[in-house]
């Protein structure tokens, strides 16, 4: 006897069709799944390398910051020694002006005048005396101009009294007068 197919063989193909399809499906859906998956991690892997690089760049800004606040201290401790270094070559440098500005004004200082007070403000020096006679006080004042240490005298006030007796008349002055050597280099030259 022959046998016969009485199942439809289209239906049977369409199942097959089917079944290869879901397969497929599902195949696709688990590498689409495993490309995600891997993405993901590898996103993750660079996202938590990257946080490491910044970790360690922002340990290594912070040192830096560091050292350059100790740089800034080390420049700030090194201006303040280099101004002291300054002072004390200056002080060095005018040790002896001192003596010479004394030794120029008894040198400048002409017979029968006498000196009260002598009082020194940066560049301006102020000189108060007594003085035989106007003339006197003239000449001082011509002696001062005439000198390297001294410029410009200028008169401020002279008073006439009478002498003990009325035998003279002394005059009391106040002179000003600026000073002009002021730096150790000049002093060895006079």
């Amino acid at each position: 006897m022959k046998q016969i197919n009485l199942l439809d063989w289209r239906e049977e193909r369409r199942e097959r069709l089917k079944k290869q399809f879901a397969q497929g499906a599902i195949a696709g859906v688990l590498v689409a799944a495993l490309a995600v998956f891997g993405g993901m991690k590898f996103m993750d892997s660079a996202i938590d390398h990257q946080t490491q690089r910044n970790n360690m760049l922002k340990a290594e800004i912070k040192a830096i910051d560091r050292k350059i606040k100790e740089i800034e201290e080390l420049e700030r401790v090194k201006a303040n020694l280099l101004a002291r270094m300054r002072i004390i070559e200056e002080l060095q440098a005018s040790r002896s002006q001192t003596v010479h500005f004394f030794d120029e004004i008894v040198n400048t200082l002409p017979d029968g005048v006498f000196l009260t007070l002598i009082r020194q403000q940066g560049q301006s020096t102020t000189i108060e005396g007594v003085a035989e006679s106007n003339g006197r006080v003239s000449t001082y004042m011509k002696n001062l101009e005439a000198s390297e240490w001294f410029a410009q005298p200028r008169l401020v006030v002279i008073k006439t009294r009478a002498g003990e007796g009325g035998a003279g008349r002394a005059s009391d002055f106040t002179l000003q007068v600026k000073n002009t050597r002021r730096n150790g280099d000049q002093e060895e030259g006079s």
